[in-house]
């Protein structure tokens, strides 16, 4: 297991495959925005300066969608620490990914962006409704 976290070739094979983009929620939320008429960039950073990729950006509306995991960004509605083996690691890694969520979100606002979150276990057609209103603002 060549420069791999993973403490077993199982948990290895999982880690893999776990997409970092183009996943089923991400794929519905994009096929509503896309029959609204509305286009956008995919996996981009909104800002060149800061390492942080949106998951749809809407580069002239300034509109940064992110589409959170339930695991992995500890949703309120479905997030469950993992118990036992390795439970500290886990937990600390999804406050990390909590408080990053928040600075990438003031980074983008005093920026100028709008920065739009939505948790991958809901509706992609409501969320694109709610995002189309703040792209076609003006």
């Amino acid at each position: 297991m060549n420069d791999s976290w993973a403490t077993t070739p199982a948990s290895r094979a999982v880690m893999r495959g776990n997409r970092g983009y183009d996943t089923g929620p991400e794929m519905a939320l994009r096929r509503a925005l896309h029959s609204m008429g509305l286009r956008y960039r995919v996996n981009t950073r909104p800002l060149s300066e800061v390492r942080r990729t949106a998951d749809v950006v809407f580069t002239r509306a300034r509109v940064a969608v992110f589409l959170d995991g339930c695991f992995w960004h500890g949703c309120p509605e479905h997030y469950r620490p993992v118990q036992g083996r390795n439970s500290e690691y886990w937990r600390s890694k999804i406050a990390r990914n909590q408080e990053r969520d928040r600075e990438t979100d003031r980074l983008l606002e005093q920026a100028g962006w709008t920065v739009v979150r939505v948790w991958e276990h809901e509706d992609p057609v409501e969320n694109a409704k709610r995002i189309e209103t703040l792209v076609r603002r003006d």
